[in-house]
């Protein structure tokens, strides 16, 4: 199955006025089963407050490690997407705050083999995301093979095969840059799980295509002695000096720190330029310096969340002395705590429409929408789209060799959480040939939930099943099952499940899509590997045959 867009078009160099087209199509075409699903607004949470100002966070999802770039007047935003397919999504906005998803770098991730099943916490680490020389490009690293370069003329698509400009077991977060001189160079940290070592800083320089390094790595700042698990740099370049923004102190629990020098390769004072301070936002780091075309500078960077993942927040960012001071300053110090609300950034284009990611589907297109990925390189006999209907069906998938619990099975069809509170519900009809197979709605992470409806011993059975310490492939519980009256089981049937704060979850059912009856216990979600939790669906099946049953998803909305 087909899951991004092909814009035509993009062989060359072409002007602004164009290159705001194709953002206008693929904002009409990428982003699931209508233009007007594409754009819809979600119904739990708006960053975009409607008076000229918004509030934090403006992306309330799993964008962890976001990096932008502007190109004119549209900014371009990627993240890490570890194992999930479409892998590097591609967000646009004209603001900085009302962001919508255009495209994906790769619908399988390679290398095709190793991430045919699922790689928990692998794959797409930390990316940059540039535009040199008419061309946008990525830098991405697979911890275990190596930094990888992709490029594209279109944001939206379609993106170049990967090279792989370094083959390294433990580099990671690259980030480019290119100097007034031509020579280009490229940092990055390393990962301590694989290099043995951590919180070092590296410069490499690079051939000026950026497809190779072409000299020796040159370490450039150890923080070892003040800025503990220092990462995720960023390369920038501005009134002779060379600055690498990098996050130090952990992800729930750090700071941004700024270095700066007179030369590339150091030595580079340093200074933290943003803390928490006296606000509940906790590691405030990890992310992008952004200018606007009115000429103001702009940061984005995460907060972990715990269950809902590393959400993006946007700081208005000034430069005092040459250093950076991002968020607000009460004292006067320099260095910036983040804001709750602000006056979004001032832009020459007309105010762009309140947008946000979509969550919601109907169904309705010729490929599902971007906000859904696959926890594993798909298949395409996993999932089928039915535009006439209206409908996703989905395949009962054999469970994998050795089947302990879901933490092994690959054709999850998931989505980053939304927001702190918000109800997800799938209205459904199951259409069962074997013994074992189940249509289940899924609150994926290291503990995961699901509300599955399966067939037993020639009947439909709804029951809540719980695994806690899925990583380490411990057993399931299920609750006790409640049989699907005879008239009911060839009559749709929706699934639900509530989430409040704290990430607790309640699932229910409903047989007419108005009353639902609670099953099992609440459940608290949990975050996965390097994620945030997701939530959605699956079918699977438990016998080995050479048919499989299926599960006709009419629609899936998040309210």
């Amino acid at each position: 199955m087909k899951l991004f867009v092909e814009l035509l078009g993009a062989s060359r160099p072409v002007p602004a006025v164009l290159r705001a087209l194709w953002v206008a199509l693929a904002l009409g075409l990428s982003a699931g089963p209508t233009a007007a699903q594409s754009t819809s607004v979600s119904k739990v949470w708006v960053p975009d407050l409607g008076n000229g100002t918004y509030k934090n966070p403006v992306l309330y999802a799993d964008y962890s490690d976001p990096d932008v770039v502007r190109v004119g007047s549209d900014f371009y935003l990627t993240s890490s997407s570890f194992n999930a397919v479409p892998g590097l999504q591609i967000l646009h906005s004209r603001d900085l705050v009302n962001w919508s998803i255009i495209g994906a770098v790769f619908n399988e991730q390679p290398p095709l083999a190793r991430y045919a099943l699922p790689q928990h916490g692998n794959g797409v680490w930390a990316p940059a995301i540039r535009y040199h020389h008419q061309e946008f490009c990525i830098y991405y690293p697979d911890p275990d093979l190596g930094i990888f370069v992709t490029k594209a003329k279109n944001p939206a698509g379609p993106w170049s095969k990967p090279v792989c400009v370094k083959e390294a077991k433990g580099w990671i977060d690259p980030c480019p840059l290119w100097d007034a001189d031509g020579r280009a160079y490229l940092v990055h940290g390393f990962a301590g799980s694989r290099a043995g070592i951590k919180t070092i800083l590296a410069v490499s320089p690079m051939s000026a295509d950026g497809q190779r390094l072409t000299g020796p790595d040159v370490l450039v700042f150890d923080g070892h002695k003040n800025h503990p698990t220092l990462e995720g740099p960023k390369f920038y370049k501005r009134n002779g000096y060379y600055y690498l923004f990098a996050p130090a102190g952990g992800v729930p629990t750090g700071w941004q720190l700024v270095l700066r020098s007179k030369s590339v390769y150091g030595p580079y004072e340093e200074k933290i330029v943003m803390d928490q301070g006296k606000t509940a936002v906790n590691g405030p780091h990890q992310g992008a310096w952004v200018d606007t075309d009115t000429g103001e500078d702009w940061f984005l960077h995460f907060q972990d969340q715990g269950a809902y993942g590393r959400v993006v927040h946007l700081q208005p960012m000034r430069w005092q002395n040459d250093w950076p001071v991002i968020g607000e300053d009460p004292d006067g110090d320099g260095k910036g705590q983040p804001v709750r609300t602000y006056r979004k950034p001032r832009i020459k284009s007309p105010a762009q429409p309140l947008a946000t990611p979509p969550t919601s589907d109907e169904f309705g297109g010729r490929q599902l929408g971007w906000q859904w990925q696959w926890h594993a390189n798909p298949q395409d006999y996993w999932a089928y789209l039915y535009p006439a209907q209206g409908s996703l069906r989905l395949y009962a998938v054999p469970l994998p060799e050795g089947f302990k619990n879901y933490w092994q099975v690959p054709n999850l069809l998931l989505q980053k959480l939304p927001a702190k509170a918000f109800t997800a519900t799938a209205k459904l009809t199951f259409s069962s040939r074997l013994e074992g197979e189940k249509v289940g709605l899924m609150m994926m992470g290291l503990d995961y939930a699901y509300l599955s409806l399966a067939n037993q011993g020639g009947k439909l059975q709804l029951s809540q099943t719980v695994c806690k310490d899925a990583d380490k492939l411990s057993p399931q519980t299920t609750s006790a099952p409640v049989d699907v009256p005879a008239a009911q089981a060839a009559q749709p049937i929706y699934l639900r499940v509530a989430v409040k704060a704290g990430a607790k979850c309640q699932f229910s059912y409903s047989f007419d899509g108005r009353t639902f009856q609670p099953l099992g216990a609440e459940f608290t979600a949990r975050e996965g590997k390097w994620i945030g939790a997701k939530v959605g669906l699956f079918c699977s099946r438990t016998a080995k045959f050479n048919d499989a049953g299926s599960a006709d998803i009419d629609w899936f909305r998040i309210e």
